[in-house]
């Protein structure tokens, strides 16, 4: 029977620290922080103090968002140094149904501009999970010593991609990649979208019956597993996603690359929102320390939890909740 499994050697926790103020708390050594896995103490191997960043922007860019793409056009020059800092790259995607690679991966601010300024808007599909595990590849290509960040501006939703949300979730983790998305709200995108031409039905009028009972719905599916603004219990849903339960529907599939991963959801509806959006992202890149450990307890299989404490009093530290270790069929 064909197998699926996600092999773990190095697990890298991008842990963030904040002082009662909110603000991010530097000069922290790795004596100073205590990480369990599974509940059980782990050796921190080192604090990486610097990373050379490798993002990956991928916009969305299809009929459903071309009356605010051009919010997003003006950005570029946003990611020199806010955001990639010394030694940083960046590459541009843009996706409707096709993952389009505006600007591979250069350092170049120019370069970087004129990609977000060429983006266009295509169909009204929206692959978002295949833009997802694109940018996964390219950023599996990049040196081992960078660190690697997706950057998602686009809908919660996915509409129309031919992979699977399992296998994205396995890209992300297998290559360290963490992912943070700048939101377009979906009313707003509704309210500017182009309007497709009507076509007739094929089911004759006569032909439709109405049900007797509550039709499930995207909706009520939703309420019993995964919905914005719910907390998602990750263990649960995880595996679901990873033994491929045919009922499963994930309404928001961002939250789950997120969380996942360490990452955070924004949104925005005006372009200052996406500038503050795409400058706190970028603080927070630079403000993080990256724990990295061998997990002593690699037979357990299954969603490994991640915890990491702080030797301090008055902090609030957050970092990615975990990852899936398991083979599990298909």
């Amino acid at each position: 029977m064909p197998t699926f499994g996600a092999r773990v050697n190095i697990v890298i926790a991008p842990t963030t620290v904040l002082d009662a103020q909110g603000n991010y708390v530097p000069g922290l050594s790795t004596g100073d922080f205590r990480l369990y896995d599974n509940d059980k103490l782990q050796k921190i191997e080192r604090d990486i103090a610097f990373q050379p960043l490798s993002v990956v922007v991928a916009v969305q860019a299809n009929g459903r968002v071309d009356a605010i793409l051009p919010k997003i056009r003006k950005i570029g020059n946003l990611f020199d140094s806010l955001v990639l800092g010394d030694q940083g790259e960046l590459a541009v995607v843009a996706f409707d149904h096709q993952i389009k690679t505006l600007q591979d991966f250069t350092t170049d601010p120019a370069k970087i501009r004129t990609a977000f300024e060429n983006i266009k808007a295509g169909s009204n599909t929206n692959a978002m999970i295949d833009a997802v595990t694109a940018g996964c590849h390219m950023l599996r290509r990049r040196p081992a010593n960078r660190r690697k960040v997706i950057l998602l501006i686009a809908e919660t939703r996915d509409g129309g991609s031919e992979g699977k949300l399992r296998d994205a979730i396995t890209d992300l983790q297998v290559y360290n990649i963490s992912l943070y998305s700048v939101n377009i709200n979906r009313m707003v995108s509704s309210m500017t979208q182009k309007p497709d031409y009507p076509r007739p039905s094929a089911i004759p009028t006569t032909a439709y019956r109405l049900p007797n009972g509550a039709a499930v719905t995207p909706d009520t599916v939703a309420q019993n597993t995964a919905t914005s603004g719910q907390q998602i219990s990750f263990a649960p849903l995880l595996k679901e996603i990873y033994l491929d339960v045919r009922a499963i529907f994930v309404d928001n599939p961002v939250e789950v690359f997120t969380r996942y991963t360490g990452g955070k959801e924004y949104s925005f509806f005006t372009l200052r929102d996406l500038e503050r959006a795409v400058a706190d992202i970028g603080d927070e890149l630079h403000s993080q320390y990256l724990l990295s450990y061998n997990p002593n307890n690699k037979m357990e299989g299954g969603y490994h939890t991640i915890r990491v404490e702080v030797n301090r009093g008055g902090l609030k530290v957050t970092t990615r909740p975990g990852y899936w270790l398991a083979s599990v069929p298909e």
